[in-house]
């Protein structure tokens, strides 16, 4: 096994990268595979009941590796947010920030831009993404709630930014 330590930082950070981007190849070629095997329908059920565990998962993961304790309320989530696999390789933002809520937004995804770049419809993850979103929230602080601001295929999403989560205790 390569020992990571004999990497430069740069090389690290390139691979985290290629990582995420490989991850998330690997998340699209199985959803158009179940799509084109079966339907739309089917595979946004399936991917939808991936995203049920993986997001605990990942949430899980950050918050041991990262020592944000459980139930440490928007900051926890804020910390965790931004240490997500595919942060690396989105566009992310935080705003209107209030002592009890703020508002996330994906300003650069990279999988909507993509499908933008070949004339493609924005991909409609607004379902699968209120139950990532709100897993992911619920398991930093089960008091946080999670609200969709837009999300395709909502008409407004992708003119300044792909999707928006308002995040309040």
């Amino acid at each position: 096994m390569n020992n990571l330590k004999n990497y430069d930082n740069e090389t690290l950070v390139g691979m985290l990268e290629d990582f995420a981007k490989n991850w998330l190849a690997h998340d699209g070629l199985w959803f158009q595979a179940v799509e084109n095997k079966f339907d739309i329908e089917t595979a946004m059920e399936l991917d939808q009941t991936a995203w049920t565990k993986f997001t605990v998962i990942e949430a899980n993961r950050i918050m041991k590796r990262h020592g944000i304790p459980e139930n440490s309320g928007l900051d926890g989530l804020k910390k965790a947010l931004n240490l997500r696999l595919y942060a690396l390789i989105n566009k992310q933002a935080i705003k209107n920030e209030t002592e009890n809520s703020f508002d996330f937004y994906m300003i650069d995804c990279r999988v909507q831009s993509a499908r933008a770049k070949k004339n493609l419809p924005l991909f409609p993850c607004k379902e699968i993404g209120l139950v990532e979103y709100k897993l992911f929230a619920e398991t930093i602080d089960s008091k946080i709630k999670t609200e969709i601001i837009c999300c395709p295929p909502d008409e407004e999403a992708g003119k300044d930014f792909y999707c928006g989560w308002h995040f309040y205790i």
